[in-house]
């Protein structure tokens, strides 16, 4: 297999210092629709085909195989079935929960979030949310998706205005996402989460995979290292359902099994420079 040629310039340099010093690498990915096709329920989400052989394959080249994502950590390794990936580091809830070695931490239950739960149905009955319209309870932020009501973006922007102002009463934020919004703290985000996992691990270089609005930090902490001196590359998993994050992306792949691919020739790539 061959590696994909990035379409910048710092993303070539990027990829090129993942394969000459493997075990310095840290490859970070997003699990919804990046790991994991997505779905209208997220209580459905699998891993992609093969997705925890490729991630143990890879754990045994590269420094530092995570997951970052903005699902509770052990909901993503349990639907991901990424529970015997070796060293796998897993960063949920946008960096507040953290999964290692079986071993979960997370911060105390947020009042804020508390808060905001119980006056989301108010403010879901008087925007008046169709038939369609339903909370994901993550437990440390709320989850409002619209994608099966009869006119998902439309909902989707009709209840804007009101989950926002329900986050700034609360003083939460909210994070937009592909036909969900999402109420959550302040305070963490898969930027500063994957550049404290980069010192953490005295990363030499890294890659971080994502598609959707809530990866633009992760990619924007990718162009920050890389002016700091550490060669980075950032991986959009496209779809049809345009994000906009495409544009922020050295290279683009197609979707989950894109994903799948590129892992596949990291490992070989990885293998051949050992």
């Amino acid at each position: 297999m061959s590696l994909p040629a990035p379409s910048t310039e710092a993303g070539r340099a990027g990829l090129a210092a993942l394969v000459r010093e493997p075990r310095r690498a840290l490859i970070a990915l997003d699990f919804d629709g990046t790991l994991s096709p997505i779905v209208a329920d997220p209580a459905d989400a699998r891993g992609a085909d093969g997705a925890a052989t490729a991630l143990a394959a890879l754990a045994g080249r590269a420094g530092t195989v995570a997951i970052i994502t903005g699902r509770p950590a052990a909901d993503a390794v349990e639907l991901g079935g990424f529970g015997g990936v070796p060293g796998l580091i897993v960063l949920g809830q946008y960096g507040r929960e953290r999964w290692h070695d079986g071993q979960l931490s997370r911060p105390p239950a947020s009042a804020e979030v508390a808060a905001a739960r119980a006056g989301l149905p108010g403010v879901l009955a008087a925007a008046g949310a169709p038939a369609g319209t339903w909370t994901e309870d993550k437990g440390d932020a709320l989850a409002v998706h619209t994608r099966r009501t009869a006119d998902p973006a439309g909902t989707l922007d009709r209840l804007r205005g009101p989950l926002t102002g329900l986050a700034e009463r609360t003083g939460l934020i909210v994070e937009p996402g592909r036909l969900v919004l999402e109420l959550r703290p302040a305070g963490a985000d898969k930027g500063a989460a994957l550049t404290g996992l980069v010192a953490e691990r005295s990363a030499g270089a890294v890659l971080y995979a994502g598609d959707d609005l809530g990866d633009i930090p992760a990619f924007a902490a990718v162009a920050e290292l890389r002016a700091d001196g550490i060669p980075g590359l950032a991986v959009c998993s496209g779809s049809a359902e345009a994000t906009g994050l495409a544009g922020h992306a050295d290279l683009l792949v197609d979707g989950p099994a894109g994903v799948m691919a590129l892992l596949g020739e990291l490992t070989a790539a990885f293998t051949a420079s050992q």
